[in-house]
């Protein structure tokens, strides 16, 4: 019995171990995701600059992921006219010592404007 529990044990804190990284870093995955979201919405809004939707990403993590996403980075970018995106990148909590998980999420949206009635 003793020699079943010592092989099994460390193969069960090993599963344990690995499960309760996968959830921080899935966790800091969806806060990420959340960050670029909330970076589009602001940056979406009439007369509004990208740069405000990446401050506004970059409040959302201090204010709700600041403990999930180590050195996180915020970047807005307009990939095509009319249209504003947010990448939120940061690596991870991590249980196990040297390994870093790195977590990339991003987000986009078109930018509000008035259009004359009858346009295209």
């Amino acid at each position: 019995m003793s020699l079943e529990l010592a092989i099994a044990f460390p193969v069960v804190l090993l599963l344990v171990t690995a499960l309760m990284q996968y959830g921080l870093w899935y966790f800091a995955r969806t806060v990420a995701l959340a960050a670029a979201q909330e970076g589009v919405g602001a940056a979406r809004v009439l007369d509004a600059a990208p740069d405000d939707g990446a401050e506004r990403a970059a409040q959302y993590l201090e204010q709700n992921g600041a403990d999930m996403l180590v050195d996180p980075s915020v970047v807005a970018s307009s990939p095509t006219a009319g249209v504003v995106a947010i990448e939120v990148s940061g690596q991870s909590l991590s249980l196990i010592p040297g390994v870093a998980l790195t977590v990339t999420q991003s987000a986009q949206g078109p930018v509000e404007s008035f259009v004359d009635a009858g346009a295209p």
